[in-house]
């Protein structure tokens, strides 16, 4: 009991710790930037995400995994192992569903330019 307890404080405090090093270093570059005269566009990547984007990717990923699990019942149902089937088949369907959704991310963004 007291080992789990200590190891979700443990993954918790590492968790926090790397974000919060990360962000103090990011706000201190960028003030040291600042106060040599770099102009603030520096810190606009240029490139915006939308919501709708990540709705599509998470939408093309659960048709994904679904198109999986439905075909590793099949393989199931056909001799194979069902460890084998269902694994293998989630995370080939899935990364063919973000592959899907990178590829219709790319030409929805070349058609708004």
């Amino acid at each position: 009991m007291a080992e789990t307890i200590l190891v979700t404080l443990i993954i918790f405090s590492s968790i926090f710790g790397v974000i919060f090093t990360f962000l103090t270093t990011r706000n201190k570059e960028r003030l040291a930037l600042i106060e040599n005269g770099a102009d603030a566009k520096l810190f606009n990547s240029g490139k915006k995400y939308s919501f709708g984007h990540f709705i599509l990717s998470i939408a093309l990923l659960a048709i994904g995994v679904g198109a999986g699990i439905l075909f590793g019942a099949l393989l199931r149902q056909n001799g194979m192992e069902d460890e084998v089937a269902f694994s293998s088949c989630i995370f080939i369907f899935g990364g063919i569903g973000l592959m899907f959704s990178f590829f219709l991310t790319r030409k929805l963004d070349k058609e708004d330019k």
